[in-house]
């Protein structure tokens, strides 16, 4: 399936809290960084007290006739530790780890996990393992209820005994999902039509919120995202470029950016290729694109009538 129509947001989640301000490697913000959605090793996770995740589990509702396919990709970052050359580190300490994009897909026939449920593991590089478990069941209201479940397989040196930053590295950082459907239609989760109801009330997700994503009112994609999100979310087209800050403040990112001394300019265009971007395009905006991200009214609607009106 052609996923081009949910890539932005997707893409937005992906990176969610990656690099923050002021986007420089020695920042303690970015030097002990909490992503969402990261699954740690499964080993490592369980002998956490609290118990880190380690797994996602994601349910939700399709209507799809006997010849419907279920296209899934999982996608993740991995952290890779670098080491800072561009001035000499001095302080070992002062390496970063940046992100490197794994992606995993399958395409699958609904009918065929009616009768079979699948689960295999498979390798992403040879030091990530993904353990991945799929099943479709079929309801009374005629909908399957689809389950999938993603468990972090890798093995790990340390074992039970690891540090955090030894497991990291084999971590899926903002893991997510991105489902597909060709004959076949997701149900929203947040406003489902009342005859499937009690179907999704029943539908349990771990460590995912499952919303329609594409243009509305298309219901052929599903985004199982890490984040809090409402079906058909969009990235505002004001918004010149990323800031890995989900509330997307670009006015007052810029103005803090272009602010930076000449020395913190310069670290953060020694650091993350990432953040050296967001600061050549900062400073190249012109005064038309500023502009554009002090805000916008999209709608207004009218709110006389209601019980807070005087």
């Amino acid at each position: 399936m052609n996923f081009d129509g949910a890539e932005k947001i997707a893409a937005a989640i992906l990176y969610e809290g990656y690099i923050l301000y002021p986007y420089r490697p020695t920042a303690i913000k970015n030097r002990q960084r909490w992503n969402f959605g990261t699954l740690y090793p499964r080993v490592y996770a369980r002998a956490q007290r609290p118990e880190e995740p380690f797994r996602l589990v994601a349910e939700c509702l399709v209507v799809a006739d006997e010849t419907a396919s279920l296209d899934v990709r999982l996608r993740f970052l991995q952290l890779v530790r670098q080491e800072q050359t561009v001035p000499p580190l001095t302080d070992p300490s002062l390496a970063w780890d940046e992100a490197v994009e794994r992606t995993s897909e399958a395409n699958l026939r609904i009918s065929d996990l009616l009768t079979s449920p699948l689960s295999l593991t498979v390798a992403a590089t040879p030091e990530l393992q993904i353990a991945l478990m799929i099943a479709a069941q079929k309801l009374e209201d005629g909908a399957c209820k689809l389950r999938l479940e993603v468990q972090n397989a890798s093995p790990l040196p340390g074992g039970a005994d690891a540090k955090r930053e030894e497991a990291l590295p084999a971590s899926f950082v903002s893991a997510h999902l991105l489902l597909g459907s060709t004959g076949g239609e997701f149900i929203s989760l947040l406003d489902p039509a009342e005859a499937y109801r009690a179907s999704v009330a029943a539908c349990s997700n771990l460590g995912v919120f499952p919303v329609l994503v594409g243009e509305e009112p298309e219901c052929g994609m599903m985004l199982c995202s890490p984040i809090i999100l409402y079906d058909y979310p969009k990235i505002a087209p004001e918004s010149a470029g990323d800031f890995f800050d989900g509330t997307e403040m670009d006015e007052m990112l810029t103005l803090r950016v272009l602010t930076l001394t000449d020395a913190e300019k310069q670290e953060m265009q020694n650091g993350d290729p990432r953040a050296r971007r967001i600061l050549e395009r900062t400073e190249a905006l012109t005064y038309d694109a500023m502009l554009k991200a002090h805000g916008v009214i999209r709608g207004l609607r009218d709110i006389r009538g209601g019980v807070h009106d005087r």
